[in-house]
């Protein structure tokens, strides 16, 4: 008898733990050094891959697509990639695409504006049509919002209008906020309940990890209790060169950082920026079995 309770135990025990496992999601595109799309997904070791970016775009500019050296999206597009999307999806990966970012031109200045942002991602990189799509019939799984400059409105109008699209499957919205709370610039858009993963970004900011456990905690604890979203994951530099500041060695995350904020019901693992730095130290290897 007492073995079976041992065992009804050891199951609960189970369970439990797999109940507060995490994921890792990672950007890609920034580096042609961090080899292809394709081999990114074949690690294993991430359920979601960022697209980055799409930093022109708003206010009646042509939309512009930055992938580094990984392809030219002006000369002859970025069909190359359609190949590399699928094979992601196939193993499971959601594959999003990163609009924003710390440098571009991006603004929407109306609702009118949001509308015609929101109709040129659908039908080129979503479930729409257009003769000029950059990643050929390929369809991603949803839009992550990396807003960091631009403007402060319409950004829930945009993600009100990729959400009302009919689509055979869903579209996944993300959100890449500053760890202050509230985000500066889409504060009030993230507490809408329209986005389904937030990776804040502790990193490059006052509110990261500097020895001490209880100031991150204490801002973990405002997005994970006052933001309406799937899950929330906590945003880190992948090198010590990744960031201005805010790099945590594995050891230290594993040991110091990651127990107390498992403990929330929203935690959702750990977003890394970005794949060129992860094979510089290995990061997201050191950590896999621990988020």
């Amino acid at each position: 008898m007492a073995s079976k309770f041992f065992l009804v135990f050891l199951i609960l025990a189970i369970i439990a733990v797999r109940s507060h496992a995490g994921s890792i999601s990672i950007y890609w595109g920034q580096n042609a050094k961090e080899g292809t799309l394709s081999d990114t997904c074949s690690t294993g070791k991430f359920d979601y891959v960022n697209i980055a970016f799409l930093p022109v775009f708003g206010n009646g500019q042509t939309p512009a697509l930055d992938l580094d050296d990984h392809c030219n999206p002006s000369v002859s597009g970025c069909t190359n990639l359609t190949t590399d999307i699928r094979s992601c999806q196939n193993k499971g990966v959601k594959v999003m695409l990163s609009i924003g970012g710390g440098d571009g031109s991006y603004f929407l200045t109306s609702t009118e504006d949001a509308k015609q942002v929101a109709q040129y991602l659908w039908d080129n990189y979503l479930g729409g049509n257009s003769s000029s799509r950059p990643f050929g019939d390929a369809v991603l799984d949803g839009i992550d919002f990396d807003i960091e400059g631009g403007t402060r409105d319409h950004w829930d109008e945009l993600a009100r209008f990729l959400k009302g699209y009919p689509s055979p499957k869903k579209v996944y919205l993300t959100a890449a906020p500053q760890c202050p709370f509230p985000d500066a610039w889409m504060g009030g858009e993230l507490s809408t309940g329209l986005f389904d993963y937030v990776w804040v970004q502790f990193y490059n900011n006052y509110c990261e990890y500097t020895g001490n456990i209880t100031q991150l905690k204490d801002t973990w604890d405002q997005w994970t209790t006052k933001i309406r979203a799937t899950k929330i994951f906590l945003g880190l530099p992948a090198a010590p060169t990744a960031a201005n500041n805010g790099y945590i060695p594995s050891n230290v995350l594993i040991s110091d950082v990651l127990p107390p904020l498992k403990n929330s019901t929203m935690y959702g693992g750990v977003m890394l920026w970005s794949k060129y730095y992860d094979d510089l130290t290995g990061y997201s290897s050191s950590i896999k079995s621990h988020v």
